[in-house]
């Protein structure tokens, strides 16, 4: 069977191969508190992998730190990413990937909102609802194909 790639020639993006994040003795101190911020959260995000392309969504500029927003003390986090064509049919299969790392990353108290970048998808809208209601995302995930799909994208290569 032949399968089509929707994106067969994405443009690739040099990154920055780790994180960019400079660790404070206090933040090395287990015994401190420290908050989370838009690096961390991007550090977690930037090696999923496409679910078309044998490449991260920071490699192709999915994702990107900017386009990150913490409010730790709010216990608010919202992730934008941008698909890499307008009529991606992979941007909810990549939303779900970046909601499923941080909740199996960060702790429960975060209120996790991932969106589409305004004005990069033609079907924003629908991808956000989708991406954002609890019942949709727990009945996708007790999909067991698309949860293995899932779960390919968050392997990371060693």
């Amino acid at each position: 069977m032949v399968q089509y790639k929707i994106n067969a020639n994405p443009k690739i993006y040099e990154t920055a191969g780790k994180s960019q994040r400079i660790l404070t003795e206090t933040e090395q101190d287990e015994d401190c508190r420290d908050d989370f911020d838009s690096q961390e959260i991007f550090d977690l995000i930037r090696n999923i992998n496409d679910p078309e392309h044998p490449l991260t969504l920071e490699q192709l500029n999915v994702t990107q730190c900017n386009h990150i927003a913490v409010d730790d003390s709010a216990n608010y986090i919202r992730v934008e990413f941008t698909p890499t064509i307008p009529h991606c049919s992979m941007a909810t299969l990549i939303g779900l990937c970046i909601r499923v790392r941080l909740l199996r990353s960060l702790p429960e108290r975060f209120k996790i909102d991932i969106r589409v970048r305004e004005g990069t998808h033609q079907s924003e809208n629908a991808v956000n609802k989708q991406l954002n209601d609890k019942e949709r995302v727990a009945a996708a995930l007790e999909n067991k194909h698309l949860l293995e799909v899932v779960n390919q994208c968050l392997a990371t290569a060693a």
